[in-house]
């Protein structure tokens, strides 16, 4: 959800009695900040727990544990931690003294809220930079370089942003939310009195340590990395002053400032249902056209699905909406108002088929590696001797992830592949395989060969990467998306259905996979759970005939029952 304008209005500080953010509010939607303040939204309909945020959270602080404690074994003599046990006034006490010790490394350093300003946040430790002042660090469960060239970067042993150097293979990776609480971080330690001077070289600096926690990456917070050359302080400035604004409104019962519109985000927010509720009532255009493209409409008078289903398709559109053609967004207005979750976009729809099909689905956790890779192995030519049993193949690691035996894995899943594809090149039969949004495939083949080079059964990079470019390799997403309008998302799980494929477990899904995969390795202290193992195998065989389902059907007679978006 996000507001109508997205401009940031200048807003006076409270009077210290209003609402007080923290740095995730400038990275949320304009609406769940409003919600989140706003007294009168207690009773509304909210989203169950999500598991799998509550997972993540707990990895995050897993993974921050973890790297406090190698640091403090390397950096001991300089070391001042600060105990998570302890009321928060108290650790903001043991900071403040910390602080005063001129200590040069502070961990689990908790800042003082400003009131006055309506901040609060704290980093997960403090350097003291030579010319005194401290600036912050942050340990987050996430990449946060790329390879390449240009990161500035040292090692996480040795956290001094004055022996940082340009690193000739990391690039840093976008991560607009870490910039954020970096700068977030630096106005309350200003405030606090603690901040190294911005006259230093890097007193308005902050570094990051990721997921691979093998460097920390320094950012200059003064440096203009936003749109229109704007610095993360001045970015940073101007949407904490808005998001103050519209928590400002939501808790003093003024008019709010901001509204329901669907966007990306909206699918993991507590608050969907009830934003949800408000769009589905008056049909909001939103529902059809996400984001900043839903609020131009509106200013142009076309507010909702069923004005939007009015328009001429053929006709000069009203504003420009990028990436899709303003007659596919009629037909899909179109298809919504008639219950449609598909149309065509073309009367035929074409799809590669061969005489050795393969259907593959990966399963990872998070960042952390692929521990499954499922295919399913079909011969619609017929099959010849020495040609493998059609049906479900699994290759999977149950030691915890990341670990080498997913090397063994996926070495058996490449070497298998290899063989359906060489047997069929040696008997002059077509092949080819399938996957749906191959971005994660593509993804994980490239990094399984990268990480585990030179180990048995693992490829040349060059070879993975001549798999990928070749025509046999066909991502069903990618034609889904050219052949297909569809009203209601273009996931697996909602094409598929169309097609006549249903999931056997209910709670199939990516999110519900991760909790089902911490139960099977055993990741919280427990016994490993054998049936949540089986639960994983089962939904990972669900995806490949699924994925196959979907294709048989879209090259089937079936499909031309599917309505036209030019007859809408």
């Amino acid at each position: 959800m996000t507001a109508i304008e997205n401009r940031y209005p200048v807003v006076d500080p409270t009077d210290g009695n209003g609402p007080v953010l923290d740095a995730a509010a400038t990275t949320r939607c304009r609406r769940r900040v409003h919600l989140d303040h706003d007294p009168d939204a207690v009773s509304s309909p909210r989203a169950m727990p999500d598991p799998a945020l509550e997972q993540r959270r707990a990895d995050a602080a897993a993974h921050r544990a973890e790297i406090g404690a190698r640091l403090a074994a390397v950096l001991g003599p300089e070391w001042v931690e600060v105990p998570s046990a302890l009321p928060t006034a108290e650790r903001v006490e043991a900071t403040a003294r910390a602080v005063a010790s001129r200590a040069r490394l502070v961990w689990g350093a908790t800042l003082p809220t400003d009131r006055a300003a309506g901040r609060r946040g704290s980093p997960e430790l403090l350097v003291r930079l030579p010319g005194g002042g401290y600036v912050p660090v942050i340990v987050v469960r996430h990449r946060i370089t790329d390879p390449g060239a240009g990161a500035l970067t040292t090692a996480v042993e040795a956290p001094w942003p004055g022996a940082a150097a340009v690193d000739e293979e990391r690039k840093v990776r976008s991560q607009p939310r870490d910039l954020l609480r970096l700068a977030h971080l630096n106005r309350l330690l200003h405030t606090a009195g603690w901040a190294a001077d911005p006259r230093l070289r890097h007193g308005d600096h902050g570094g990051v340590i990721g997921l691979d926690a093998d460097v920390v990456v320094w950012h200059d917070l003064r440096a203009g990395h936003w749109p229109g050359g704007r610095s993360t302080l001045a970015e940073y400035d101007a949407r904490f002053a808005d998001r103050l604004a519209v928590a400002t409104a939501a808790a003093t019962g003024a008019p709010a400032l901001a509204v329901p519109s669907r966007i990306t985000e909206c699918r993991r927010c507590p608050w969907w249902p009830t934003c949800e509720a408000v769009l589905e009532q008056t049909e909001d255009v939103s529902l059809v056209v996400r984001g900043e493209f839903a609020g131009a409409l509106r200013e142009v008078g076309v507010g909702t699905v069923a004005q939007l289903a009015a328009l001429d398709p053929a006709a000069e559109p009203p504003v420009e909406v990028p990436n899709l053609p303003f007659a596919d967004l009629v037909s899909l207005a179109r298809a919504r108002m008639r219950g449609l979750t598909v149309v065509r976009r073309v009367p035929e729809v074409p799809v590669v088929r061969a005489d050795i099909e393969v259907d593959v689905d990966m399963e990872s956790f998070g960042e952390a590696g692929a521990y499954l890779w499922g295919a399913l192995l079909r011969h619609p030519g017929g099959r010849l001797p020495g040609d493998e049993p059609d049906g479900y193949r699994a290759f999977a690691t149950w030691d915890p992830v990341p670990t080498r035996d997913e090397a063994r894995s996926f070495a058996e899943f490449w070497t298998w592949l290899s063989a359906v594809r060489a047997r069929a090149a040696a008997s002059g039969r077509t092949f080819a395989a399938y996957c749906y949004n191959e971005q994660a495939e593509n993804r994980w083949l490239l990094a399984s060969a990268d990480r585990f080079a030179g180990m048995p059964g693992i490829p040349p990079t060059g070879e993975v990467e001549e798999f990928i470019a070749h025509p046999g390799w066909i991502d069903l997403f990618a034609v889904v998306s050219e052949w297909f309008l569809c009203a209601h998302g273009k996931g697996l799980k909602r094409v598929a259905p169309v097609a006549g494929f249903a999931w056997r477990d209910p709670e199939a899904g990516g999110e519900n996979s991760m909790r089902w995969y911490r139960d099977a390795v055993g990741m919280d202290g427990a016994a490993p759970d054998i049936q949540q193992r089986e639960r994983l195998l089962a939904y990972n065989a669900d995806d490949v005939h699924a994925t196959r389902a979907l294709r048989e059907w879209m090259t089937s007679p079936a499909v031309m029952q599917v309505p036209l978006a030019a007859d809408l």
